[in-house]
C-alpha cells in the first residue's frame, strides 16, 4: 500500500467519524456542472475529509464517456480551476469520504465509475451495508474482480449486473436495493439519468433541490443553500427518485411505515451542519433542545456554560437559555485543521488536541465552568479538554454530554468502535467522571432523544444494543483486505 496515499487519523480520537457526503446534479440546459458539484462538496466537507471526487458525463454525447477526478484530501486541495474546467458534462456526482469500511487510500475514493456492457455508471454512497461480505462473495464466485476494498463497489457491481437483465437503470437499482441490508444514501449517474435512493430505514439523509433548470440531490440542505438551489423535499426512507429530461419520477414501493424508520440520531447531535434541515427538522433546533434537556435533567451551580466546538456550541447555548447561566466562548478552534491531520510523532511533545483547540484563560479563569460536548467515545480527548480548562484557571469543570453513553458499536456507517474501547462500557457515570477528571458528569437521558427529532423515529443501537435490524454476527466494519 502506498503510504503517500494515506491520510493519518489525528489520533485514536474521542470524536466520532461518519462515512460520507454525496452530491449530484443534472442541468437540463446542458451547462457544465463540475464547478457546482465542487461547491456542493465544499459545503459537505464536514462529512468527510479523507478524500473526494467528481464524475461528470454529457447527456448529449457518447454514452460511454465519463470524465472523473478524485484524490486524497480536502476539496480545495484535490481540485483547482484547471481540473474543474477539464470536467465537461451536464450531469454528475460528487463525494467526500471518511473510511468506516475500507482503507483510506486513493483507490477507495469515490465516486466510483464503472464501464460495462450497457454503458457507464457513476456512483456515490454514504453508509455501511451489513451484508456487504456476502454480496461481495456472491460476485467473486461469479468472476468479479474488485479494484477497491469498499462496500460501495459491491453496490455498483450489483446494479451493473442487474442492469444487464432489466429494461432500465432504475429497475436495476431497485433490484439491487432489495439485496442490500444496512444504511445507504446513493446517487447513481447513468448516461441520461440521475438517480437517488435511500435505505428503507432512513439511516442517512438525502434531499432534493432545484436551481433554474437543474435538479440536485445532496446529503444536506446546507449544500443546496451554498449553490443557490431551492429545497424541494427530502427523499423519503426507502424511496427511489429518477431525474430525467421529463422531471422527477418517484418509486416508493420499498418504503416502510414511519414507525419502522431508524434515522441516525447523530446527524442531529453531531454530523450535520447546524444550518441543515433533515427530514423537516432543524439540526440547530435539535441541539438547542438537547442543551435545554441537559439543563433540566442535570443541573449544577456554575458561572459559565461553554461548548466544545463546533457541535457542542448550540447545545451549550440551549443549556444556558434553560438554566439562566451565562453562555461564553471558552475555546479557540484552529480553522485550518480538519477532522483528520498528520498526527505528532510519539516522541513529540505537541498535543494534537491543542493543535486543534486552545482555551481562553481570560474567559474561564476563576470560574465554575459547565462544558458541553456531543459525545464521549474513548475518553482521551474529553480528559485533555477538561485538563485544558483547569490549566486555564477554571475552578470547577462540570461536563455535560448531549447524547447518552455509548455502550454498543455501530454497524451503519458511524465510527463507534467495539465495546471494549468505549469508555462507558462496564463503567458507572461516576467512574467515567473520575476517568476524565471532571467535577461532575451528566449525559442526555435516552428518553429525550426523540424530542430532538420532533418525534421522528431514530436508531438507538449504539446506546441500547437493540438495532433496527439484526446486526452481523462478526464485526464487518473493517475492510475487505482482512
Amino acid at each position: 500500500m502506498n503510504k503517500d496515499m494515506i491520510h493519518e487519523q489525528g489520533e485514536v480520537t474521542d470524536k466520532l467519524r461518519e462515512e460520507c457526503g454525496v452530491f449530484g446534479i443534472y442541468d437540463l440546459d446542458g451547462q457544465d456542472v463540475a464547478s457546482t458539484i465542487y461547491y456542493g462538496l465544499f459545503a459537505l466537507q464536514h462529512r468527510g475529509q479523507e478524500s473526494c471526487g467528481i464524475a461528470v458525463s454529457d447527456t448529449h454525447g457518447p454514452k460511454g464517456k465519463v470524465s472523473s477526478f478524485k484524490g486524497m484530501g480536502l476539496a480545495n486541495e484535490v481540485f483547482n480551476e484547471k481540473t474543474l474546467e477539464s470536467l465537461h458534462g451536464d450531469i454528475g456526482v460528487g463525494h467526500v469520504r471518511y473510511s468506516t469500511a475500507g482503507a483510506s487510500t486513493r483507490e477507495n475514493a469515490q465516486p466510483l465509475v464503472l464501464n460495462y456492457i450497457k454503458g457507464t455508471l457513476g456512483l456515490a454512497h454514504n453508509g455501511n451495508l451489513i451484508n456487504a461480505l456476502e454480496l461481495r462473495k456472491e460476485l467473486e464466485y461469479g468472476g468479479a474482480i474488485f479494484q477497491t476494498t469498499i462496500d460501495s463497489e459491491v453496490i455498483a457491481y450489483h446494479i451493473a449486473r442487474e442492469r444487464v437483465k432489466t429494461k432500465s437503470v432504475e429497475e436495476a437499482v431497485r433490484n439491487a436495493m432489495k439485496k442490500m441490508e444496512g444504511a445507504y444514501s446513493l446517487i447513481v449517474m447513468s448516461p441520461r439519468k440521475l438517480i437517488g435512493a435511500r435505505d428503507p430505514y432512513g439511516f442517512k439523509p438525502l434531499c432534493i433541490g432545484i436551481r433554474d433548470n437543474s435538479y440536485i440531490l445532496a446529503s444536506e440542505t446546507c449544500a443546496l443553500d451554498t449553490v443557490g438551489a431551492e429545497f424541494v423535499r427530502d427523499v423519503e426512507p426507502g424511496e427511489l427518485v429518477v431525474i430525467t429530461r421529463d422531471g422527477i419520477v418517484s418509486d416508493k414501493s420499498m418504503c416502510l411505515p414511519g414507525e419502522k424508520h431508524a434515522r441516525c440520531i447523530f446527524e442531529y447531535i453531531y454530523f450535520a451542519r447546524p444550518d441543515s434541515h433533515i427530514d423537516g427538522v432543524s439540526v440547530y433546533a435539535s441541539r438547542i433542545k438537547a442543551g435545554r434537556a441537559l439543563a433540566k435533567d442535570s443541573p449544577v451551580e456554575a458561572d459559565l456554560v461553554v461548548g466544545v466546538p463546533e457541535s457542542g456550541n448550540a447545545a451549550a447555548l440551549g443549556y444556558s437559555l434553560e438554566s439562566g447561566i451565562p453562555y461564553g466562548t471558552a475555546f479557540v478552534k484552529n480553522s485550518y485543521v480538519g477532522r483528520t491531520f498528520i498526527k505528532p510523532k510519539q516522541s513529540s511533545r505537541i498535543s494534537s488536541v491543542r493543535v486543534k483547540l486552545n482555551a481562553l484563560k481570560e474567559v474561564v479563569a476563576g470560574k465554575r465552568v459547565i462544558m458541553i460536548d456531543d459525545s464521549i467515545v474513548r475518553g482521551t480527548t474529553s480528559g485533555r479538554i477538561v485538563k485544558m480548562l483547569r490549566d486555564a484557571g477554571a475552578t470547577e469543570v462540570h461536563m455535560r454530554v448531549s447524547s447518552p453513553p455509548f455502550l454498543w458499536p455501530c454497524y451503519f456507517g458511524t465510527d463507534v468502535p467495539a465495546r471494549e474501547q468505549l469508555l462507558a462500557y462496564n463503567r458507572t457515570v461516576e467512574e467515567i467522571c473520575e476517568k476524565i477528571g471532571a467535577d461532575s458528569l451528566g449525559y442526555l437521558e435516552i428518553d429525550r432523544l426523540q424530542e430532538l427529532t420532533d418525534g421522528l423515529e431514530i436508531c438507538r443501537g449504539c446506546f441500547t444494543g437493540i438495532y433496527p435490524m439484526d446486526p452481523p454476527t462478526e464485526d464487518i466494519r473493517g475492510d475487505f483486505e482482512l
